[in-house]
């Protein structure tokens, strides 16, 4: 069979899940399921993939499911715990004081606090919180999630504390025959890895300081009264000044301390800065803009879970670094987790593991205490003591909480499986690629000597599949390298074009698109949030592309492997 041919059936998954969510938009429970049957029956016909290597993924796949519940049930949980305890009227108050502005807001809390919790946990923890805490401070469902999904592109490179670099290049590539390559030419794998994490760090900054203008432009011209583009325009000075406070520290940080602090120090300086100008109107626009009165809002924007906030008020006085400590904490524990091995080694030691699955080879481990779900929970706990709550409060909670993880557990439980079945293809008995693998050589060899224009599409295609940038890193990385290698051109660019294009492509993954609309109960909308992602995600697939061919056939950009 060729190679176009392969590629055809390949994406037959993919172009269905589009057609059917984004085109007809069908829900995602409606549609996921058709799609893993899609998936299923290629891998058996086209593919020869064995009934145990579909059924052995398949299960894989349900065991991931657990563990990304998990991070979404913590997540609803503390905010409706944060809901009974009056807490979130008084956040929603204090935002209120910082700017009315909801253009401004966006950027505190999508752009900002977003970006702090992917560079503290990674794995689509920012959609989890910051999603449903634009929604508690007054924004439409369907908005808040537009905006959660937005930041998972420039902070994602380095987030979980620089995994998708440290882990998802180092794994996806024959590290080992690279680093004596590499010592044989007087150079080594720390410096080659460190001109990877300065280039993709470069690249991020150079596209993601307009982030928060498309927050802003895509807010006003979705979710305004008057549905205006130029109303987001109105704001440009602040929001390049809000992309200018993460990108700069940000940038700085992944060229001169590598990967692991770049998403976290970006954030904490650019919270610092905009907080302080948005105090101080300092390029705030005069004319405040809001949404229209919630009357006004088409039912889509909404969920049942959201109008809920509506009839909170504040039962006692809390304090507004009261009502934020959960959150601090959250942060804060996130962020010893990741950093001190010690502590890391110690809670990631209570383990679920599931080896060899059904005798395929395939590996399944959870750490419930370590993933941010653990952390959440425990938060939890802490705030119902430090709150005064009483139990049929937090009960209450944990009650709408379970609600809501029901509609997102069946529809993850289709999604994540047809992304194991895909990726795990590589084994079969017609001798084919994985059908991610082969998705990307076809690309590969229509395209040429323009390569890295697409290399950054084929990154977000990886993650698109996987939900993930570490796998699509993990999945891509050294197909890249070979194609860099082949051509002659830089082989530690491309694989930061990889890395780059691998971040964008979360903003449209099909399963963080529904694991974040059900931190809020939007269900059945995912087609219309991936309609409105797919817009940052083409400009920056696009410019992270010209930035390539720039790069390779202009700058002529080299790497250690070049000498």
């Amino acid at each position: 069979m060729s190679l176009g041919l392969q590629a055809f059936f390949a994406v037959l998954p993919i172009a269905l899940a589009g057609i059917l969510l984004v085109g007809l938009r069908i829900s995602a429970k409606k549609a996921m399921p058709l799609v893993y049957i899609s998936a299923v029956a290629i891998a058996f016909v086209v593919w020869k993939v064995s009934f145990f290597r579909v059924m052995a993924s398949t299960i894989e796949g349900i065991l991931i499911t657990i563990s990304v519940l998990w991070i979404i049930f913590g997540a609803i949980l503390l905010l409706n715990t944060l809901k009974h305890s009056g807490a979130i009227v008084v956040i929603r108050e204090g935002f209120n004081n910082i700017s009315p502005d909801r253009r401004i807001q966006a950027i505190i809390v999508a752009w900002l606090f977003g970006c702090f919790i992917e560079g503290a946990s990674g794995f689509g923890t920012p959609a989890a919180i910051a999603t449903p805490l634009l929604v508690a401070i007054g924004f439409p469902s369907m908005a808040a999630v537009m905006l959660g999904m937005m930041v998972q592109s420039t902070p994602v490179s380095f987030g979980a504390v620089g995994t998708p670099i440290l882990i998802g290049v180092n794994k996806g590539l024959d590290s080992a025959a690279i680093s004596t390559q590499l010592q044989n030419l007087g150079s080594s794998w720390d410096v080659y890895l460190q001109i990877i994490t300065s280039q993709v760090a470069i690249t991020h900054a150079i596209t993601g300081t307009l982030i928060p203008l498309f927050m802003c432009v895509m807010l006003t011209r979705f979710f305004g009264e008057n549905k205006s583009w130029t109303v987001g325009l109105s704001i440009i000075p602040f929001t390049i000044f809000g992309g200018l406070s993460f990108t700069i520290p940000y940038a700085l940080t992944g060229i001169f301390l590598g990967a692991e602090f770049p998403s976290l120090i970006g954030s904490l300086f650019g919270l610092a800065a905009v907080v302080f100008a948005a105090k101080k109107g300092f390029l705030v626009p005069k004319k405040t803009w809001d949404f229209a009165p919630r009357e006004k809002w088409p039912v889509i924007w909404m969920s049942k879970f959201e109008m809920k906030f509506d009839a909170m008020t504040s039962k006692v006085p809390i304090s507004l670094t009261k009502a934020w400590i959960p959150y601090i904490l959250v942060a804060i524990i996130l962020v010893i987790t990741r950093v001190s091995p010690e502590v890391k080694t110690y809670i990631s030691s209570f383990e679920f593991s599931y080896q060899n699955i059904l005798g395929e080879g395939l590996n399944f481990s959870m750490a419930p205490l370590y993933l941010p779900g653990g952390m959440l929970l425990f938060v939890v706990l802490i705030t119902y003591f430090f709150h005064k709550m009483e139990f049929k409060e937090l009960k209450e909670a944990i009650g709408e909480s379970t609600k809501v993880i029901i509609g997102a557990g069946f529809v993850l439980i289709f999604t994540v499986p047809l992304v194991r079945i895909l990726i795990n293809s590589g084994i079969n008995e017609s001798g084919f690629d994985s059908m991610p693998i082969v998705m990307a050589n076809f690309v590969a060899h229509s395209v040429g000597d323009v390569y890295p224009f697409f290399a950054p599409m084929v990154g977000a295609l990886g993650a698109f599949i996987a939900g993930s940038n570490t796998v699509s890193n993990m999945m891509l990385a050294q197909f890249q390298f070979g194609v860099a290698d082949a051509l002659g051109i830089s082989t530690a660019f491309m694989l930061a074009l990889q890395a780059v294009g691998a971040a964008a492509g979360n903003m449209i993954a099909i399963h963080n698109v529904v694991a974040a609309s059900a931190t809020v109960g939007l269900l059945d909308q995912e087609g219309e949030t991936i309609r409105k992602t797919i817009i940052p995600t083409i400009y920056y697939c696009i410019v992270v592309g010209i930035i390539g061919m720039v790069g390779m056939h202009i700058l002529g950009v080299t790497d250690p492997l070049m000498k």
